[in-house]
């Protein structure tokens, strides 16, 4: 009889009724059917054992009645059950011993790897507990000091008869001698889910009043959840979203089935059988989803309200003909909103791009300041007026001014007028006066008396030790000579980092402080706020410049901008790539602190935690970029908590000079 191609490689199994072994035949079936196993039924076998030996060698398999089957010691008419499974094996290794892998039969996970020996094999079969062969220690019976004991559901061969799987059920506390279930490490994905819920199931495993509490005592809320979910994924349309509310359907699915006895291999089984089945029904949808819901019907079977009469008489209509037209949309919402996800619900991919960092891409970035520092280097204070008149729209009469950085007297005299004495103190960038509040200045006394206080105490003295005779080993810490202190000005005034990078300079005891500061567009000058750190902290001298022409200047040096020997502070993208180009050249010779990136924070945060304290950290870093990242993780935040945070982080941002910034960045 002659098969189309189609036919032969749709066979998954032949079976062949024959006298004897004829292998010629076998192998003529085999290779007419490819993929499919080759069952043989032979009319005569004298010696059972040695049949199954050489149709495995074939790779085929022999037909036997069950009565042929025996749990004794094998006859000339009964062949042992043990014996029938080993009679396939080989082993490669000198000992005899097979490798096993054993398995959970619940969860299909990885358990340990062990071996197993005929004799191993026979006594499993024999008991139905795992049995193995220690190659130290002879027969080990798993389970038996321990009480870890397994119950073995299968027993099978690889595709080439040389390792086996044991698939089981282990009981607690596990397979590991860690006392945990796996050599392997956890269960993952569906199977710690099942276990998950079978434990909270467990008495005074779901707290009373918790939401999975009411998920296994209100089966009217599950159901509702159920239906709820999957409509949700029939609405979801990206990668993302479907695998997100999908996950969230396979919940509640399993909080149903685990509540009614069902676990996750009973539905398996479920799957196997019905991929056996050789007939299907067509597959359409059931009637009652078959056609569109009929208006006032909702997904979770309920009915919409109809509207009552009061609502008609204020324009709501039964008739759409007669339904007035729509009113104008609502304002845009102006409310600085956080962006809230809940860890335990995500997939190991989402949460991964959840927490992923703002990266910098340092190569593109490197390639656009190049021309930059290229320029400074060749063209030095010329270049930085330039690109100083180009980016800051300022034009210069010199790039550096130097001490004194403020009179505490007033500004007789000073670009001021000399027929009055003014009573604020004043800031000097260069001979222009420079008003600055006194409660600021007030402000940053207080600061800088606690960033020194800090910062002195983590002075040590030199460290000599003698380590044998006549051997004295030292540690002494050197100020590093000359430094440049880059401090951002582009789009806020950060006085704060000019403390931060200035009091440890001064501490150190450098000889030369010199800070880099983008000028105010307007009037060119450097902020008063920077120019009074600067006198607080003894600054040699300041640049006024900023992104890569500043780090440039300051690694290679100009006519008026002294070469530096270390660079510190943060800054863009640009400043950032200028510092990681300058640190790999050679001829520049200088060091830096470290190629930061974005603003980041992480505030921790209970229901105990101040919501303004918690909003004010947040937004700190939130206002220096649209690139910034700021995480708040919630424990244990009760919905009323994290609204009193949010609105917290509303009003503080909207106070902000830079609130647009900060609504895109609070929003990532």
């Amino acid at each position: 009889m002659a098969l189309s191609d189609k036919l032969r490689s749709l066979a998954s199994g032949v079976l062949l009724k024959t006298q004897g072994i004829e292998k010629e035949t076998i192998s003529s079936v085999k290779k007419f059917f490819p993929g499919a196993e080759i069952y043989v039924f032979p009319e005569n076998v004298d010696n059972a054992v040695q049949t199954i030996r050489e149709l495995s060698q074939t790779g085929s398999k022999l037909v036997i009645s069950s009565q042929s089957f025996t749990c004794q010691d094998s006859t000339s008419t009964r062949i042992n059950v043990s014996d029938a499974f080993i009679a396939s094996l080989v082993s490669d290794r000198p000992d005899g011993l097979f490798p096993t892998l054993i398995t959970s039969y619940t969860h299909n996970h990885s358990l340990g790897l062990v071996y197993s020996s005929s004799q191993s094999i026979r006594e499993t079969i024999q008991t139905g507990r795992g049995v193995y062969q220690s190659r130290k220690h002879g027969l080990w019976r798993k389970g038996e000091t321990s009480g870890a004991t397994q119950e073995v559901v299968r027993i099978r061969a690889d595709c080439d008869n040389d390792t086996l799987e044991f698939s089981v059920v282990q009981s607690p506390p596990g397979f590991c001698h860690l006392n945990r279930e796996s050599c392997f490490g956890s269960l993952s994905g569906l199977a710690a889910l099942e276990q998950t819920i079978i434990s909270r199931l467990q008495p005074g495993g779901a707290p009373e009043g918790s939401y999975t509490h009411r998920l296994f005592n209100d089966s009217g809320l599950l159901g509702k959840k159920i239906r709820e979910e999957a409509d949700e994924l029939v609405e979801a349309q990206t990668r993302e979203d479907i695998a997100f509310e999908a996950a969230d359907l396979i919940y509640f699915a399993m909080v149903k089935c685990i509540k009614n006895g069902v676990r996750l291999k009973d539905v398996e089984d479920v799957l196997d059988r019905k991929a056996c089945k050789v007939t299907r029904r067509k597959g359409d949808a059931k009637p009652q989803y078959d056609n569109p819901l009929p208006n006032g019907v909702l997904m979770n079977g309920t009915t919409q309200p109809s509207p009552t009469a009061e609502q008609l008489t204020n324009g709501h209509s039964s008739n759409p003909a007669e339904a007035p037209t729509p009113a104008p949309a609502p304002a845009k919402d102006d409310r600085i909103r956080m962006r809230s996800v809940t860890l335990n619900g995500l997939s190991a991919t989402e949460r991964s791009k959840v927490l992923q960092r703002p990266v910098l891409k340092s190569d593109d970035m490197i390639s656009k300041v190049r021309p930059i520092v290229d320029l400074v280097r060749k063209d030095g204070d010329k270049a930085l007026k330039e690109l100083t008149a180009k980016f800051d729209k300022v034009e210069l009469d010199s790039v550096v001014i130097r001490p004194p950085f403020f009179s505490a007297t007033s500004a007789n005299g000073v670009n001021g007028d000399s027929s009055s004495s003014a009573s604020t103190s004043y800031c000097l960038d260069g001979k222009t006066a420079v008003s600055i509040d006194p409660k600021v200045r007030e402000a940053i006394d207080t600061a800088y008396a606690n960033v020194k206080k800090f910062h002195a105490a983590q002075l040590t003295a030199p460290l000599s030790i003698e380590t044998m005779p006549g051997v004295t080993c030292q540690r002494i810490a050197k100020p590093i000579s000359r430094v440049g202190l880059y401090v951002p000005g582009g789009t806020a005034i950060l006085p704060s980092t000019a403390l931060m990078l200035g009091v440890p300079a001064q501490v150190a005891g450098c000889s030369e402080i010199v800070l880099a500061t983008p000028p105010r567009r307007g009037d060119g000058t450097v902020s008063p706020e920077v120019l009074y750190v600067a006198h607080l902290v003894g600054a040699t001298g300041i640049v006024k410049a900023g992104g890569a022409q500043a780090i440039a200047a300051l690694a290679y040096g100009t006519h008026a901008v002294g070469k530096v020997d270390k660079i510190f502070g943060p800054g863009n993208q640009w400043v950032t790539a200028a510092k990681m180009m300058v640190q790999n050249d050679s001829e520049a010779n200088v060091a830096i602190d470290m190629p930061a990136g974005p603003s980041e924070v992480l505030v921790i945060a209970d229901c105990e935690s101040n919501p303004a304290f918690v909003a004010a950290d947040l937004l700190s870093q939130a206002e220096h970029g649209t690139d910034s990242q700021v995480v708040l993780v919630g424990i244990n935040l009760t919905q009323e908590a994290l609204q009193r945070i949010e609105d917290a982080v509303d009003s503080q941002a909207h106070a902000l000079p830079r609130v647009d910034i900060v609504r895109e960045s609070i929003g990532k």
